[in-house]
């Protein structure tokens, strides 16, 4: 096993993309319990972009591997571990690690991927379609008819949250920059320029009554203009504070402001609800829950995918050693999708 070698990107502390060191190593031994998976394809997501200047909320202490989620294939099993998982491909949700050749995970942890599906178009929908399908779903509880608003709709998770509410045929208006509207308009969405329209007033237009559920991953100003377009029975999802990517000082203030205006619009005397969406939320309490939860509701994005309802958004594939190339392609905002990241 060992003869394979380990490949994995450190970052070493709040550095530019160049920064970043590429390290070899032995491929891990499995614990009782665990699994090791040889990586096919893992990603970055905006929570990579945060981390690498110190400003994801619950990183852990330079230097790090990272590296949000990924599939490949179990290549060894530990001790405990059911022998059929050995040589299937699947998913796994790790928050950091997932920038490695060879990754253990607890096997409790791990999703099926189905067959037929690419590795590649699997990892664009592992952080990204969970956090869509369980806002959408298990949050707002949209349902046929509703009208929504989903900022950054041509990005990783905007993207996967468009087509889902489109297929189960909810109104979307999507927020993006003038060179996705077109894009964006082939899906059935109403496009709105937040570089160059007054975004609150030009949705008032689109829905003069209200919207019926608004995701915002902006935070700061946009999460207060987001709470005051829902309509009566409304729900705003808050899922980040991306406004705050390149600020200085503390990296909780942010999520601490935001939380609390949650707490205190949920406080007021109204029927419309805040969120604010964690993919962690639960774990601490009920470890056999999340678990159970997380796999069937990326088994249902699996099986969207599968019939057509959505499709696999990714704007680049690169080696894992192209790292500084592939993170600054993603912090270009240029492309549309995920940035995938291959051995």
């Amino acid at each position: 096993m060992n003869a394979e070698g380990l490949v994995e990107v450190v970052l070493p502390g709040k550095v530019e993309p160049e920064g970043l060191q590429v390290r070899h190593g032995d491929v891990p031994v499995p614990g009782s319990g665990q699994v090791v998976i040889r990586m096919e394809a893992t990603g970055v997501s905006f929570a990579e972009q945060q981390m690498r200047r110190g400003r994801y909320y619950d990183q852990p202490a330079f230097p790090f591997v990272p590296g949000y989620d990924l599939v490949g294939t179990v290549l060894a099993a530990g001790a405990g571990v059911e022998p059929g998982l050995l040589g299937t491909r699947v998913a796994a949700l790790v928050k950091v690690g997932g920038w490695a050749s060879h990754v253990i995970v607890d096997a409790a942890d791990v999703v099926g991927v189905p067959d037929g599906i690419d590795a590649a178009e699997a990892e664009t929908l592992v952080l990204n379609g969970i956090t869509a399908w369980q806002m959408l779903h298990r949050k707002a509880r949209a349902r046929a008819g509703q009208t929504i608003v989903v900022h950054g709709a041509n990005g990783g998770v905007g993207s996967v949250l468009v087509q889902l509410a489109r297929a189960m045929g909810v109104k979307v208006i999507g927020t993006a920059s003038a060179r996705h509207h077109d894009a964006l308009r082939q899906r059935g969405v109403l496009p709105v320029d937040y570089r160059t329209e007054d975004v609150p007033a030009r949705i008032r237009e689109l829905a003069p009554g209200g919207v019926d559920a608004v995701f915002d991953h902006v935070g700061g100003r946009s999460a207060v203009d987001s709470w005051r377009l829902l309509a009566p029975g409304g729900t705003l999802v808050c899922y980040g504070s991306a406004s705050t990517r390149d600020d200085e000082g503390s990296k909780q203030l942010p999520v601490l402001k935001l939380l609390g205006r949650v707490w205190l619009w949920n406080a007021l005397p109204n029927r419309r609800h805040a969120y604010f969406y964690n993919v962690w939320a639960g774990r601490a309490l009920s470890r056999t829950r999340f678990q159970a939860r997380l796999r069937t509701d990326l088994t249902q994005v699996f099986g969207a995918l599968q019939r057509g309802d959505i499709t696999a958004q990714i704007a680049a594939r690169l080696p894992l050693t192209h790292i500084a190339e592939a993170l600054r392609l993603a912090e270009s905002g240029t492309v549309a999708g995920k940035v995938v990241l291959e051995p």
